[in-house]
């Protein structure tokens, strides 16, 4: 079995990505940006292809075209993780609008 990666050892290939702990535990991150999990997101739903996503995600997130580069290239290596964050940050979605639906069910 192949093992994970240090924590150092991603640093190291990947300096323009930080790691942050929260409820849902450690997660990638660009530095001074978004969750990588977020930024994949937006790149798979937007409209444009190619280096016009590139320059949408730049400037919708605000962040430099280098950053996103480096958040594309961060998932090309770990996908695995950051498309089991996507599942997890969309199935969090779905619970969290059924049970606004229904909340607004008990308020008619």
């Amino acid at each position: 079995m192949k093992r994970a990666p240090s924590l150092d050892l991603q640093l190291a290939e990947h300096p323009d990505i930080v790691f942050k702990d929260g409820p849902a535990g450690r997660r990638a991150a660009l530095r001074c940006g978004p969750d990588v999990w977020e930024l994949i997101k937006f790149l798979r739903e937007v409209d444009e292809p190619g280096p016009a996503a590139i320059n949408a995600a730049a400037e919708v997130m605000a962040i430099s075209e280098p950053l996103v580069c480096a958040g594309v290239r961060y998932y090309r290596e770990y996908s695995a993780e950051i498309d089991a964050e996507i599942v997890v940050a969309d199935r969090a979605s779905v619970d969290a609008e059924q049970a606004w639906l229904r909340e607004q069910e008990l308020r008619r």
